[in-house]
């Protein structure tokens, strides 16, 4: 009798459901889990589809791509038009100039002066900024004028796509080789004009541009950008070598110095909590 109560137990304990244990979630589901996108990533879309944000192609994309990483730069980047367009009247040019800071790279540049216009062009492919310049003047005188007003707006038009200059990086330092030239710039947007130029430039021209042009060309830029600019040739001896050195290190410390920081949350970048040209 004992035995068969006993057998009878172990039946009916058998019969009992032991629960089976719920297994840990494995990595590729825990990756493969929707993640809600940001308050600042869906204010940033609301406001580009409301217009209120205008659209730069890559550039909103590279915005967003930063937004996954922190909300606050994304929603930086959206309250701010990364795009400068100025029009500059004078009885010897007339000049119109716009930079998008965000953009892929395009030129779109005709100042009447083609050996400007390819250095232009460097600008835009290196610093991955979209330049429109168009100019009209007096260069049946001299590029002179035309050359200057050029530069002048293209820093009036980067000083207004900077605005507050929120969330920037502020200093850019490249230095850029061409064959045997070797060009090193180093900028910082800090509202304070100043240029450093040191080139060497062994000719009077390339082609019908005076090479003197190049140093009041930046001299002009950093004077309305307020921007403090140090050129300095490390090494080279053709003329068009070291100019277009000199343009495409340019382009891209300033890409250095205009991009943003994600680490610094939408803030000023100077101890003094304001960058301006006063």
């Amino acid at each position: 009798m004992q035995a068969m109560a006993m057998a009878m137990a172990q039946s009916a304990m058998a019969s009992v459901a032991t629960p089976t244990p719920t297994p840990p979630p494995t990595p590729a589901a825990i990756t493969s889990r929707a993640v809600p996108p940001s308050p600042a990533i869906l204010h940033f879309n609301s406001r580009l589809r409301s217009g209120a944000v205008a659209s730069a192609g890559a550039g909103v994309s590279r915005v967003q791509a930063a937004a996954a990483v922190n909300g606050t730069a994304a929603h930086v980047a959206g309250e701010s038009l990364r795009v400068g367009s100025v029009s500059r009247e004078t009885k010897e040019t007339s000049v119109e100039v716009s930079i998008n800071l965000d953009g892929t790279g395009i030129c779109d540049c005709d100042t009447g002066i083609p050996f400007l216009d390819h250095m232009l062009d460097q600008l835009a492919s290196h610093g991955l900024f979209d330049v429109r310049v168009k100019a009209k003047g007096d260069t049946h005188i001299d590029d002179h004028h035309t050359n200057e007003d050029v530069g002048l707006a293209m820093g009036t038009a980067l000083l207004q796509a900077l605005g507050d200059r929120k969330g920037i990086r502020r200093f850019g330092d490249f230095s850029a080789p061409l064959d045997e030239a070797l060009v090193h710039v180093v900028l910082d947007l800090s509202g304070r004009p100043y240029l450093g130029y040191d080139l060497a430039i062994p000719t009077d021209r390339v082609g019908n541009y005076d090479t003197q042009l190049v140093e009041h060309f930046f001299q002009s830029m950093a004077n309305t950008s307020g921007m403090t600019l140090h050129i300095r040739q490390l090494a080279g001896q053709n003329s068009h070598h070291i100019i277009e050195a000199t343009f495409k290190a340019f382009a891209r410390a300033l890409r250095q110095a205009t991009e943003y920081d994600v680490r610094r949350l939408g803030t000023i970048p100077s101890s003094k909590g304001v960058l301006s040209r006063a």
